[in-house]
């Protein structure tokens, strides 16, 4: 037999009601140091801790493409299903628009390329 080897990666996770995993598989298909480099480049990124960080409020506009037929906060619901448990925000109509209006809509024409 030939040998076997290993390859192992540290893989850095946020943490707290966030974290990879949390917001469903939309964290694990992509990852939040992808999510957070697109909203560094585009300008998106929160100036002060919300209790909407600028990350999950990318993840609740992918989450919205999946819901296309359901409001936002419907959608933000079925985000945050799986956190039972663990307290989070429970934001209005309102909060979620001025959410999305914070992170911007900044093409990112060159977000694949070197840099």
């Amino acid at each position: 037999m030939g040998a076997k080897s290993a390859i192992s990666r540290e893989v850095v996770v946020a943490e707290g009601a966030f974290a990879p995993g949390h917001l469903g598989e939309l964290t694990r298909i992509v990852p939040f140091e992808m999510v957070d480099e697109a909203l560094a480049r585009a300008g998106g990124m929160q100036a002060r801790v919300r209790d909407l960080p600028s990350r999950v409020v990318v993840y609740l506009l992918m989450a919205g493409c999946l819901f296309p037929g359901l409001g936002w906060r419907q959608v933000w619901q079925r985000l945050v299903a799986g956190l039972e448990g663990i307290p989070v925000a429970s934001p209005t109509g309102g909060a979620l628009l001025q959410a999305r209006r914070r992170v911007g809509s900044a093409p990112l024409t060159d977000f694949g390329s070197p840099g």
